[in-house]
């Protein structure tokens, strides 16, 4: 029985497939090791694919999508094309059974299966159903019953029912992919205490891929996985959580075992937290551990748009979150989402004045959301008021060659749609000008600009954040941004 697992992410700076690793330790534990082929590294990825399958026929090859695309308006690169050409290789050099998975695919598994030669697919937890379709296929026994697996019969996609299971995750070595390159070259590595989110956001995908239902990991377990990093001199991490305080009190506890082992000062570390709830005793926690810096994803100051997008929290809320990370002296940046449903010039002057007296050191600017399926902003936007809205963007293709100077040969994803976008009709494309003249020049606000490096929140094939990390800078893109923009120290 032999298997491989494909990372297909050649996103720059690089970062580390932490969902394929954790597949691959999971099989590894069941006694199916895997093979692992990291496109990130490959020059000539086209050649990399046909030498490595050269080698050896494989029965099942699980081959991973993190992205579909950059999110950017601005932008609007897709990562499909790429996925599309791996999978349409890989298809022509083994007869093995072709799986797809990772956050993208599971985002948008319909979409991918209908253009990509896939023969299965994974929605949710990989570490659940991968091997059960690798003990299936050893015992040659059926493994389209398996929950969470996605497959097609007769020109349709068919899905098994959902189940969301704790997560049971082996002892994690870390040790299945480069980790210490990927630090060297990305600025940090990755680590997860928690899997899915009680959240409602109206625009929000994660629920695809991870559940609304909060699995929390063993904080004991989350230290050990530190640690062993740590001791292969990677010593900047981010978490890869969709909320890493909710709930509260499992942040607290991977904070206390984190402080228990000696590790808080020997690391530093940032996250992705919603302003409630968020306490100054989690604060606290926080930075006695090594955080320095936390970014809330708080999409608006305005109550009214807090109250549409469903967010759950109040604009008091995200003052009292600064003001604790302000004490404790954490970093604090905060995402704006600009332009959804009901937004007018009055809530986006709430939103800016609000960012502007807090203490937040960077304020990431999104303009336009970009509307995926099954969230209910793409139920929403079919009402004839908001069709309006809707933009219709043509991807562009972020492939890029398989080799220096060589054309890209990729094969059209079949059936891809557009890019689709939301900009509040009442707004439109003033949306632009207003929030220019309502930031008025303030240098903490960070845009996904392509046209203005030095203001560029895109971190996909960012240049000027690929320099700073060949000079030294470690940590989260936003704070590295913000260090050369403060001349700080890169460490």
């Amino acid at each position: 029985m032999h298997t491989a697992l494909v990372n297909t992410n050649r996103i720059n700076p690089p970062i580390a497939p932490i969902g394929l690793e954790y597949v691959a330790e999971t099989c590894r534990a069941k006694g199916f090791t895997p093979d692992i082929l990291d496109l990130c590294w490959e020059e000539d990825w086209e050649e990399s694919i046909r030498a490595f399958f050269g080698e050896r026929e494989y029965d099942v090859v699980g081959i991973g999508l993190r992205n579909t695309d950059d999110c950017a308006f601005s932008s609007g690169h897709s990562f499909l094309g790429l996925y599309a050409r791996v999978v349409s290789i890989i298809k022509s050099c083994t007869g093995g059974l072709l799986v797809g998975g990772g956050v993208g695919f599971s985002v948008m598994h319909d979409t991918v299966m209908n253009g990509c030669p896939l023969d299965a697919g994974v929605c949710g937890d990989g570490e659940a159903v991968f091997p059960g379709i690798l003990e299936s296929v050893d015992k040659k026994e059926e493994w389209e019953t398996l929950p969470n697996v996605v497959f097609k019969r007769n020109g349709t996609v068919h899905r098994t029912p959902p189940d969301q299971r704790p997560v049971d995750l082996p002892p994690l070595r870390r040790d299945m992919i480069d980790n210490v390159r990927y630090f060297r070259e990305g600025g940090q590595a990755g680590f997860e205490s928690k899997r899915g989110c009680s959240g409602r956001c109206i625009y929000c995908c994660e629920p695809s891929a991870k559940g609304r239902r909060v699995r929390a990991r063993p904080p004991a377990e989350v230290a050990d996985e530190i640690a062993r990093l740590r001791a292969r001199g990677i010593d900047h991490f981010h978490t890869c959580d969709s909320e890493f305080n909710i709930p509260e009190e499992h942040a607290i506890g991977v904070c206390e075992e984190i402080i228990a082992r000696g590790l808080g000062e020997r690391i530093r570390w940032y996250a992705y937290c919603t302003p409630a709830p968020f306490s100054s005793e989690l604060a606290g926690a926080m930075r006695r551990a090594g955080c320095a810096g936390i970014n809330f994803g708080i999409d608006s100051g305005d109550p009214g748009m807090l109250k549409s997008l469903k967010r759950g929290f109040e604009p008091e809320d995200i003052e009292l979150a600064a003001r604790c990370c302000e004490r404790e002296k954490i970093t604090v940046m905060f995402d704006l989402l600009i332009g959804a449903p009901g937004e007018s010039e009055e809530s986006m002057r709430n939103t800016v004045e609000l960012v502007k007296r807090s203490c937040a050191a960077r304020i990431g600017v999104s303009t336009g959301v970009r509307v995926y399926e099954e969230t209910e902003l793409a139920r929403l936007v079919r009402d004839p008021r908001l069709e309006a809205g809707l933009i219709k963007k043509k991807a562009v293709d972020a492939s890029g060659s398989p080799s220096p100077g060589a054309p890209f040969r990729g094969v059209p994803f079949r059936g891809v749609p557009e890019l689709l976008y939301f900009i509040e009709p009442a707004l439109g494309m003033d949306v632009f000008g207003i929030l220019d003249r309502l930031i008025g020049g303030d240098g903490r606000f960070l845009f996904f600009d392509p046209s203005n490096p030095s203001s560029n929140y895109n971190y996909n094939a960012n240049e000027l954040l690929q320099n700073a990390i060949s000079d030294g800078y470690r940590g989260a893109y936003w704070d590295i941004l913000r260090r050369l923009q403060d001349k700080d120290d890169p460490a």
